[in-house]
């Protein structure tokens, strides 16, 4: 038996009995992955009750939880939501992945693809339909949106405070995102719960599978933040696997402006030396890729040895291109990133890319709120990511 079918049949124990019945409703955007949560769910539940773990109250165990939405359009473009069973006091956790491109709708006979505008207004969409009826709502939304727009500089917008705003006002009472660019949105709404959940346990792992032999310690390995803005992300990853942190750092010309912006003059390095060393790059995000491969390309000038690059969201603007050329000319030695967005088929068919599966991750996370139970193991997996070093260093397969 493989470790990912252990995984599979192993199911977290809870000792409540939830207060609302269990209801979740993916939205097109996360129809896939919303299938795979609901299959964790029916699983571990029938488990529960068939071993005499819980009682078996009223909408507990069911063949599903999805309860079926659609977002259909006029010909002008307009649209609007539908529910097509009753949420009554039940515990609805919707799912969007406003980064989905894949999706497409027809206006005045052009095919349009979804921008994050368009699979924001469908949630609202969807949760308006909803109205005041269930017992709580909650949003999984694993890209916040507009979530890079998080603070004022001049006359400009505050997108993403504002969208969390818009969602406290239909009545949502729980937002979980995952490594939000800024957690401190998240003040922007201070009565509403919100989360953001790291999956460093899963990029742990998915290195350790891809390198056996990767030896975890401050002469062999360390841990680089593209930019300033992840270096929080870098050191804790650093601090959970005992070894150096470096970061890289943009010198600009604060005398002129190209573009809006202040050109780069030079990437500058601060840390420890690279020469020899297995280095993991992390980040939050990947658009166009430019920066975690100049970032890799800057490694290898410093004769780091493999480079693994790790984003929770793999969005790729620039498509595969630039990552094939820089995986042919040996600048980084695997892509791993999360299925929390949409990944093109292209993508996983890539030597160098690996896919994180978070659908039992969100399983987790729905099954445990709904129990009214805290995620503080979640949100910290500390002890997880323990017991997979242990198992690494004894030659075991994670």
């Amino acid at each position: 038996m493989t470790s990912d079918q252990k995984d599979t049949q192993a199911k977290p124990v809870m000792d409540t009995i939830p207060e609302g019945r269990l209801a979740i409703i993916p939205l097109k955007s996360m129809a896939e992955i919303g299938k795979k949560v609901d299959d964790y769910l029916v699983q571990w539940r029938s488990s529960r009750v068939a071993e005499g773990n819980v009682p078996c109250s009223d909408g507990y165990m069911k063949e599903s939880f999805i309860v079926e939405a659609d977002v259909p359009r006029f010909g002008s473009g307009e649209a609007k939501g539908t529910i097509r069973k009753s949420v009554r006091g039940d515990d609805v956790y919707f799912m969007v992945d406003v980064m989905n491109y894949s999706i497409t709708y027809k206006m005045a006979g052009f095919e349009n693809v979804m921008s994050p505008d368009d699979h924001f207004q469908d949630l609202k969409r969807v949760i308006s339909a909803a109205g005041r009826k269930p017992r709580r709502i909650n949003v999984i939304m694993p890209y916040l949106y507009e979530g890079r727009q998080i603070r004022q500089v001049g006359r400009e917008s505050l997108d993403c405070s504002g969208a969390l705003q818009e969602l406290q006002e239909l009545n949502v009472d729980n937002i979980i995102t995952f490594d939000a660019h800024d957690s401190r949105v998240q003040n922007a709404i201070p009565l509403a719960g919100f989360e953001t959940v790291s999956p460093t346990y899963q990029f742990i792992k998915n290195v350790l599978r891809e390198a056996p032999d990767l030896k975890i310690d401050s002469e062999h390995l360390m841990v680089v933040s593209p930019d300033e803005g992840g270096m929080s992300r870098a050191i804790y990853l650093a601090n959970v696997l005992g070894v150096d942190m470096g970061m890289f750092y943009k010198r600009r010309d604060y005398t002129t402006v190209v573009n809006g912006r202040n050109p780069v003059l030079a990437h500058e390095f601060l840390g420890p030396e690279a020469k020899g060393k297995d280095v993991i790059i992390i980040d939050d995000m990947i658009s166009s890729g430019d920066g975690v491969l100049e970032t890799a390309q800057l490694l290898k000038k410093k004769a780091a040895n493999r480079i693994f690059i790790c984003a929770t969201f793999g969005i790729l603007t620039a498509g595969t291109a630039p990552f094939d050329s820089a995986y042919k000319r040996g600048l980084f030695h695997k892509l791993i990133t999360t299925n929390l967005v949409y990944q093109p088929k292209e993508l996983l068919e890539k030597p160098y890319y690996r896919s994180c599966d978070m659908s039992k991750y969100l399983a987790l996370i729905i099954d445990t709120l709904n129990h009214d139970q805290s995620l503080s193991s979640l949100l910290n997996p500390i002890d997880r990511i323990k017991k997979v070093l242990a198992k690494h260093e004894q030659g075991l397969a994670v």
